[in-house]
């Protein structure tokens, strides 16, 4: 369990980042900030080693912000990560904890979108640039990207870094950012890679701080069911029985994962599935769809979800185990977050018991096992999400921000705040989380209306 420590005031960050943090409600460091934000603050190279959900990316963000000058339109800060699902996220996290800072630009590169769009941002100007390896070496190639101005520079989730690019080609990005900068590297686990990495790019006092709270002391209520006959009755049982709000379901492989989820709805339950055969816009709408709470079950590789942080997941279900404790504890730390409870079920079969017991030896506690039948029998049920997606044809590109669809939706459309959930600004798109009973009336009275004195069509996604 995340421990609740010292106040933010205690590290000396700005007035205006302190009071977003109050608004934001983030009163208390975890432990990865509290350790690791003087050292971060006082610009120190900096290694952490901490899991999803310890708080890292507001760690090395704040750090950043705490720094920064709005009046340099020049990039100051490169935050590498390894797929294009992170990068939004990190960016998101960023634009948040900045809100409160006027005028500054976090721009997202990545594969998956136009190179032109990057370059056409860029020429714009851009404060903190966040991005993968791949898109990043092609901007510097052509010249569209320049890291003469930069800071510093953020290697996040770096032994996934390693797993998709490679050590030659970090450090020729680093090779781009001048010598003089502070160096930021926060990772899961330390393979040797990581060692090489970090001497290469960083200073030799640079501080260290591990965090292995989330490996033995979760909230994370962990069970793993032996299946005698089909998984599929298994999991049907387990869903009726927990009734989770919503449910990020792992398999290992893509022809599974689209079983399971055609499975799940032909019992009425809702569900997507993502894996590598969707092409970017398809997996960047069902994450919205999972976020946003208009999807309730999504079932995904370990490829696809990575870089998945969405807050508050009510189970994360192994309908397939991993050979990996490690890759098991990072499935189920997308849940009981930030010191909430979380609900974690585990498949598993008679071969498999290897496997629970290196589980149960990584995390130093016994497997708690149970039988199907301790379970009440499946009975049919409906299990829906309470909001729908919808989109409307602008975004980043016609200066539409959140307040601008939450005003359309309030004041013109006539819905109530808690009949609006998340709104996602993308570059042409934007999408915004519904109550089911309300969609027609937004869609309708959106479609009449304009948004900043524009007219954009509107749908359901």
């Amino acid at each position: 369990m995340i421990e609740k420590t010292k106040d933010f005031k205690s590290v000396g960050l700005s007035k205006e980042i302190l009071d977003n943090l109050k608004f934001l409600g983030y009163l208390e460091m975890t432990p990865i900030q509290e350790k690791g934000l003087p050292f971060i603050l006082s610009n120190r190279d900096f290694i952490g080693q901490a899991n999803t959900g310890s708080g890292k990316t507001a760690a090395f963000a704040l750090g950043i912000l705490n720094k920064l000058d709005v009046t340099n339109q020049n990039p100051q800060a490169l935050v590498l990560v390894p797929t294009r699902e992170l990068a939004k996220q990190v960016t998101n996290e960023i634009r948040r904890l900045a809100r409160f800072t006027s005028n500054i630009k976090v721009l997202t590169i990545s594969g998956g979108s136009e190179e032109r769009h990057d370059v056409k941002s860029l020429k714009q100007g851009a404060h903190i640039i966040v991005g993968t390896s791949g898109r990043i070496t092609k901007l510097l190639q052509t010249g569209a990207l320049i890291l003469s101005a930069v800071k510093v520079l953020v290697l996040d989730e770096a032994d996934r870094l390693l797993e998709v690019g490679s050590l030659a080609e970090i450090k020729h990005i680093a090779s781009f950012t001048p010598k003089k900068r502070q160096t930021m590297l926060f990772s899961a686990t330390f393979p040797n890679g990581i060692k090489s990495l970090s001497s290469s790019l960083m200073e030799e006092d640079a501080a260290q701080v591990t965090i292995d709270s989330q490996h033995r002391n979760t909230t994370t209520k962990q069970l793993f069911f032996k299946v005698e006959g089909e998984k599929n009755d298994v999991l049907l049982r387990l869903l009726g029985h927990y009734r989770p709000e919503s449910a990020l379901i792992f398999c290992n492989t893509r022809e599974i994962c689209n079983k399971v989820a055609a499975l799940l709805r032909s019992n009425k339950m809702d569900a997507l599935q993502l894996h590598s055969d969707f092409e970017q816009q398809e997996r960047t709408l069902i994450l919205i769809k999972f976020e946003n709470k208009s999807c309730r079950f999504l079932v995904a590789t370990d490829l696809a979800s990575r870089g998945l942080d969405v807050k508050d997941v009510g189970a994360v279900i192994n309908y397939d185990l991993p050979n990996d404790p490690e890759l098991y504890v990072h499935r189920i730390g997308r849940t009981g977050r930030a010191g909430q409870e979380g609900l974690a079920l585990s498949l598993y079969i008679n071969k498999e018991f290897e496997i629970l017991k290196l589980i149960g030896e990584y995390l130093t506690v016994d497997c708690l096992t149970m039988e199907i039948n301790q379970l009440e029998k499946f009975k049919p049920v409906i299990l829906r999400p309470s909001m729908s997606t919808i989109y409307i044809s602008g975004g980043r590109k016609d200066n539409i921000r959140p307040g601008d669809i939450l005003g359309a939706l309030t004041k013109d459309a006539g819905l109530k705040g808690d009949e609006v959930g998340k709104i996602n600004i993308l570059e042409v798109n934007s999408y915004a989380a519904i109550v089911n009973d309300k969609v027609e009336h937004a869609i309708e009275r959106l479609s009449a209306g304009k948004i900043k004195g524009k007219k954009f069509k509107v749908g359901k996604a």
